[in-house]
């Protein structure tokens, strides 16, 4: 059976394929100035679901990423601080043996007392080192310092003065880890109280006794020396150990942190030619593609004029 075609038939023929030829190069124009194949989701449901997982993976890395740089930052300050720490131990060790010499006078090891009590300062000052107000030795505690000090009561009359005491404020058990990955997290703070000791078992009162040894003046009130500065050096050596080995143990965490960072920028680069290769058009591509259509959409454009001409009856009706 041969179908009836009539003008208006033709007519609505014509306009249904300019219309889809239209579309096709307004579809294409959008592509080529826009840069990208996904304007909307309905353009490609699949590639969508597809580009949106891949910008999911996109923000997750993003994150960890920025866990990273955090964590390095925190790594990198607590090993300047033990760096600083094992500099001053060692100097701590040498006046210990200095003042382990029976031909000193006792002006000479107040001297060496006096040079002791100003590195225990400065053993405090590395022992409350903080990265963004946040102490690298304290665990997850929210004091300002990780190692209180508490005033020194002066000498009454013979009796020597009680010298500052120093108190660990971090939280027992507690870490501070930043996760690099879904599955791996790594530590990025120090173990203050193992390093640095707790409370009266602290270097910092291990430093007092020494000084203590070497001139009672600056002991404990009420106190008799019974030891001498060498009997206090195997004590230093041990402490002298657990500062190394802290600061070996920062080491490999640093390095598996920057690890974790090298894998991430390369993973970042991974997905970024995925999306790429969803969402972005090939601009060569895309203008070749869109002067073909528009050439097309104008020989429909000629072809329709031509065949679909008006006779006096189109404009009777």
């Amino acid at each position: 059976m041969i179908s009836r075609v009539t003008t208006q038939t033709q007519i609505r023929a014509a306009q249904t394929s300019l219309q889809s030829n239209l579309a096709r190069l307004t579809q294409l124009q959008e592509q080529a100035s826009s840069l990208t194949t996904l304007k909307n989701p309905s353009d490609d449901p699949a590639r969508a679901a597809d580009s949106l997982a891949v910008r999911a993976q996109q923000t997750a890395v993003a994150q960890y990423t920025r866990n990273v740089d955090n964590g390095t930052g925190w790594l990198t300050t607590a090993d300047a601080a033990l760096s600083a720490t094992t500099n001053i131990m060692n100097q701590v060790r040498d006046l210990t043996v200095q003042g382990g010499n029976g031909s000193l006078s006792q002006t000479a090891k107040s001297a060496l007392a006096t040079q002791l009590q100003g590195l225990k300062q400065d053993l405090l000052t590395q022992a409350n080192t903080q990265y963004l107000g946040r102490s690298v030795f304290a665990g997850t505690s929210d004091e300002a310092v990780a190692f209180k000090t508490t005033a020194a009561i002066p000498a009454n009359g013979a009796t020597p003065a009680i010298p500052a005491t120093v108190t660990y404020t971090g939280t027992s058990g507690s870490t501070v880890e930043r996760r690099v990955a879904a599955d791996s997290t790594v530590r990025v703070d120090s173990n203050g109280s193992k390093i640095y000791g707790p409370d009266t078992n602290s270097v910092f009162t291990l430093i007092d006794n020494i000084s203590y040894a070497l001139d009672p003046t600056t002991g404990t009130a009420g106190a008799t020396p019974t030891a001498t500065a060498s009997d206090y050096l195997a004590t230093v050596d041990t402490r002298l150990t657990t500062v190394i080995a802290a600061q070996s143990d920062n080491g490999v965490r640093q390095a598996q942190i920057e690890s974790a960072g090298a894998g991430l920028v390369t993973k970042a680069g991974t997905l970024e030619a995925q999306r790429s290769g969803i969402e972005d058009v090939d601009l060569a591509q895309a203008a070749l593609d869109l002067k073909l259509q528009e050439v097309s959409y104008q020989a429909a454009l000629s072809v329709t004029a031509k065949v679909l001409q008006h006779t006096l009856m189109d404009f009777l009706q």
